[in-house]
């Protein structure tokens, strides 16, 4: 356990940005012998073969071919994306002797936090090199931003409802003196090119906080970004650590999650459908018989899940409270905003009893509308049985978040069990092969 959290530390530390997370996971895949194939070019898919396909740099899948025959796809989701602040174009603005940087909220943040802590920039920028348009990660590896709050002598109501206007309270500090575009310059120089030759950047501010262990028995982990790469780093070390079976294991990680999915390299994409559609063919399988395969696959869509916090308990369901350690949490809510039934849910909870894998069970309170998920989002266009999972955490969507120590363990080797079955749809329901 202590080494699945020293892994998951390291790739987050190494992740400021989606495009980073993506990077660390083809990394880690290629070490593993998986071959990058490219949605440009025709696939070539050899029997035991390991493959994996990158959309936008923010979003990968990832599959293997234990058997050219197989009865369906076992698919593991996560997303490799979390709130924060973007940098605009144009994203500097001078103002009394201080240079700040025009930023828009991505995501549904705690903003809050995000004052008097140092920040760092990050993402990827465009360079124009010869005919080629290419992405280059760049990571300012220091602090060079901070949003200063105002002090309450000059608000004394600061600490009553306090509401934050992006545009107006929100602009990070990042250097006295005039306008340069001096972040360009900044990550120019870090790459040896010229100011000019940076056509375009996607590029985000990041809290510059290291993950760490603490409690009186070491049991919490706070970190940036848990949610999702918790989740997303569960998913690629079950998907690694998988049996090969009659179906074929898929870990897709999706990007823009947290901004609704409606991107080419969301959930809400042809993404998945396009892969598992090209995977089908490449094995030498026809349309007709693609309708099957779906019918005898599964999803595992994986995004954190809300621990009970001990201060606001009124905020949870009076049944339902998924604590920190206490095991995987399975999402359900009525109106399908989480994608979990009772024959998905039958299928994991079977999973983790198999493994002696505890868990536990999320719900909003009937009066609380939940968010949609991967999962049913997905599955409008694979449709599919799909259960919402997660692991309990506190200060969702805070710049740095808390999880327990013990459930990374726990959602790897549920995953690793899921992605080395397989699923068979029968006239009285379904088995596992």
């Amino acid at each position: 356990m202590q080494n699945v959290n020293e892994q998951l530390m390291k790739l987050i530390d190494a992740s400021p940005t989606a495009y980073h997370a993506i990077d660390q996971v083809k990394k880690k895949l290629i070490r593993g012998g998986y071959t990058e194939l490219l949605e440009s070019e025709a696939w070539h898919l050899e029997e035991d073969g390991r493959y994996f396909v990158c959309r936008n740099g923010s979003s990968l899948l990832a599959f293997r071919v234990p058997v050219k025959d197989y009865h369906g796809f076992m698919i593991g989701a996560a997303h490799s994306d979390s709130p924060s602040f973007k940098l605009k174009e144009n994203g500097e603005i001078e103002k009394e002797g201080y240079l700040q940087l025009n930023v828009e909220g991505y995501g549904g943040m705690l903003m809050a936090p995000w004052f008097d802590r140092p920040l760092g920039i990050a993402g990827r920028v465009v360079v124009k090199e010869g005919k080629t348009f290419s992405s280059h990660l760049v990571d300012s590896k220091e602090a060079i931003a901070m949003i200063p709050n105002l002090a309450i002598h000059m608000d004394r109501q600061a600490n009553e409802n306090h509401s934050y206007n992006i545009q107006n309270d929100l602009l990070p500090i990042i250097a006295q003196g005039k306008k340069d575009e001096q972040v360009l310059h900044y990550f120019a120089k870090k790459l040896e090119v010229e100011k000019e030759a940076i056509l375009s950047h996607d590029l985000f501010l990041y809290p510059r906080n290291e993950a760490y262990i603490w409690g009186m028995n070491q049991e919490f982990l706070t970190a940036p970004r848990l949610d999702d790469l918790q989740c997303a780093f569960a998913n690629l070390y079950g998907f690694l650590a998988a049996k090969d079976s009659n179906s074929i294991p898929i870990m897709v990680i999706f990007d823009n999650e947290e901004v609704g999915s409606l991107t080419k390299q969301g959930a809400d994409s042809t993404f998945l459908s396009d892969c598992l559609n090209r995977i089908h063919q490449a094995l030498g399988h026809d349309g007709k018989t693609y309708a099957q395969a779906i019918a005898n696959s599964m999803m595992v869509s994986a995004d954190n899940a809300h621990g009970v916090h001990p201060n606001y308990i009124g905020k949870h369901d009076p049944v339902n409270h998924p604590k920190l350690n206490e095991g995987i949490v399975i999402k359900f809510n009525a109106n399908q905003h989480y994608t979990t039934d009772g024959i998905s849910a039958a299928l994991f909870k079977d999973i983790c009893q198999s493994q002696e894998i505890p868990f536990q069970v999320f719900t909003n309170r009937s009066d609380v509308r939940g968010g949609s998920t991967l999962g049913n989002i997905s599955n409008a266009h694979v449709s599919l049985v799909t259960v919402d999972v997660g692991l309990a955490q506190l200060a969702m969507h805070s710049p740095v978040e808390t999880a327990g120590v013990k459930d990374t363990t726990y959602m790897v080797e549920a995953l690793a069990e899921f992605f080395s079955r397989s699923l068979i749809q029968t006239k009285s329901g379904y088995e596992w092969k």
